[in-house]
């Protein structure tokens, strides 16, 4: 059963609002630094090793039921971009009213009510995990995937690129997702303190131009 759930909770139409967000790769396409899916490959790879680690560490402690106040400060200190800080809990808002219809439980609900503003997303995506009955290691597979899965589809969009090539893209990270998921949740295991706190300056930095474009295609 928890084999389904992960399908679910992973799967691109659980409607959790993230067809909306690029991941960076909407800016990265405008700078120039996108262009083909060599790019989108060298791209998702950064990311997975760096915002990618940090959600899924994330994630993972939540799944293991440990204080979401405190992940979630914890997230917030992880995040320097007040930008993705509120695209952050944008997606965790959205993601815990699906999670509520899919998986209703008292413990999202507490959740919810703690947070009205929106708990950080690998948080309520831990969170939503246990709720389904999965395990810290299957919360990091989820949030390590979303890293690079989101940019992959944005970059079909942005760069007409080939569908096929952007998700050959994804299949050759998957040694580096599974790597990823691994680590993050040895680190999960061992306290909130022991998560991983990898940094992406220029996703940060390429955010907040992102968030003043009078026009964009995506959210974030």
């Amino acid at each position: 059963m928890t084999r389904s759930a992960l399908l679910v909770l992973a799967d691109g139409r659980f409607p959790a609002g993230g067809h909306a967000h690029s991941g960076g790769a909407e800016a990265a396409v405008r700078a120039g630094r996108l262009r083909d899916a060599a790019g989108l490959e060298g791209f998702c790879r950064g990311r997975l090793h760096t915002a990618g680690l940090t959600a899924a560490g994330l994630a993972a402690a939540s799944a293991l039921g440990h204080d979401p106040a405190r992940l979630d400060v914890a997230a917030d200190a992880r995040t320097p971009s007040p930008a993705l800080r509120a695209a952050s809990r944008r997606l965790g808002r959205q993601l815990l009213r699906a999670a509520r219809a899919t998986w209703p439980c008292p413990a999202l609900d507490a959740l919810a009510g703690a947070f009205p503003r929106g708990a950080h997303q690998p948080v309520v995506l831990g969170a939503t995990a246990r709720a389904a009955g999965l395990g810290p290691r299957d919360a990091a597979h989820c949030a390590a995937y979303e890293t690079v899965s989101g940019p992959a589809t944005a970059a079909v969009r942005l760069l007409s690129l080939d569908p096929f090539h952007a998700t050959a893209v994804l299949a050759r990270l998957a040694p580096d997702m599974d790597a990823v998921a691994l680590r993050a949740a040895e680190a999960a295991a061992e306290g909130i303190d022991a998560l991983p706190a990898a940094s992406a300056p220029l996703l940060d930095i390429t955010a907040e131009q992102h968030a003043a474009w009078p026009v964009r295609l995506f959210a974030s």
